[in-house]
């Protein structure tokens, strides 16, 4: 069997990785070669909107999934009139807006904070005296790794901020007085069969995924799980399915979802029975969903911008290491690597000469 992605950088390569020892081969679409797929199966060059390149694709693929939001509606119809696209237009469709996102999760009784919509000057004004003079300004679509946003307070210079802003519609969002950022990640199969991983308890660096934590046994596990087949349910989706939160007090709040595989659950790879990727190509594929039990505890760290020497990371006990084969860039995802262990305890200890070697305080910012 065949799957078709839509995209081809680094999601789309665990992907095919995971897909090769069931036997389901990827087919990856783009508008050129990656070096993180290029030996991992075929790709079908054409941009996002070209249907005769999509009707290739389609009629090599069994079903087609994506590893990005950001695809043109119409493309996604076409593919979706074939019964091909898993998951849905609905969902995919949801989770390139903001305003759709957070309309759907209130329509779920889903708790999300404060937002208003932006579309002037007047509105970001009347907004921000309403949050309180302390929110974040985010675009409505396009947005991610902290792309697209605006921290604001009393003293920002509004006029500015709506030039810079250049017109986008956009959201302003009630900042959130959290404890930690969580994610919960689901997968749901064609038959509705839904199973989930522990809670990641997430920290990031300039609005970007720096480290996940595995935490099994989360008290409050069963909640977000409840949260998330609600959203799976209403969706009708197939596939594996992420979605952020807030934790305030005893409380979750959602911040967004992703109708996807997601960075905060590759330590799954190594720190469960079946990983987010195989899962994801299991449900896609209309395959038996695996167990998602957690081996123990994980920590899953992203390497930005440039990969440390190789022989340095190895030498850590434990470690697990993996390179997407992408060129440095500031800021860019280029791998990440993973420590499992027994207990949270010795994780902490085994992580000490990984954060040596990445020069980490503790699993902080870099000293």
């Amino acid at each position: 069997m065949n799957i078709g992605i839509l995209g081809n950088g680094q999601l789309a390569r665990m992907l095919a990785l995971a897909g090769r020892p069931l036997g389901v081969g990827c087919v990856f679409y783009a508008d050129e070669v990656s070096p993180c797929t290029r030996n991992l199966g075929e790709t079908v060059c054409g941009h996002f909107d070209d249907g005769e390149s999509l009707d290739t694709l389609a009629k090599g693929t069994q079903r087609v999934t994506v590893e990005k939001e950001d695809l043109p509606v119409a493309s996604l119809e076409a593919l979706q009139a074939r019964e091909l696209l898993a998951p849905g237009l609905q969902a995919v469709a949801a989770s390139q807006d903001r305003l759709d996102e957070k309309t759907l999760l209130r329509r779920l009784d889903i708790a999300t904070a404060s937002f208003w919509v932006v579309d002037s000057l007047e509105d970001l004004r009347a907004a921000m005296a309403e949050a309180g003079n302390a929110a974040i300004l985010k675009t409505r679509r396009s947005g991610y790794d902290g792309r697209g946003q605006w921290r604001l307070d009393a003293g920002s210079d509004l006029d500015a901020v709506w030039r810079e802003l250049a017109g986008r519609p956009a959201l302003l969002e009630g900042m959130v007085p959290f404890d930690c950022e969580l994610s919960i990640i689901g997968v749901r199969g064609d038959d509705g069969e839904c199973r989930f991983w522990p809670l990641s308890e997430n920290t990031h660096r300039d609005g970007i995924l720096h480290i996940s934590f595995s935490r099994p046994g989360h008290p409050l596990q069963g909640r977000a799980e409840d949260i998330l087949r609600r959203l799976m349910e209403a969706l009708d989706y197939v596939g594996v399915l992420a979605l952020e939160l807030f934790l305030v007090g005893d409380e979750l709040l959602a911040n967004e979802f992703a109708p996807r595989v997601h960075n905060s659950g590759h330590w799954t790879i190594e720190g469960a029975v079946t990983s987010q990727f195989e899962n994801h190509v299991r449900a896609v594929a209309g395959l038996p969903l695996g167990d998602t039990a957690p081996r123990g505890y994980s920590a899953m760290i992203n390497l930005l911008g440039e990969i440390p020497p190789v022989e340095a990371l190895l030498a850590v006990p434990g470690v697990h290491l993996h390179c997407y084969d992408k060129a440095p860039k500031p800021g860019r995802k280029l791998g990440h690597v993973t420590l499992c262990a027994d207990d949270p305890a010795a994780l902490q200890q085994q992580l000490q000469p990984l954060y040596a070697v990445l020069g980490l305080e503790e699993g902080g910012d870099r000293s």
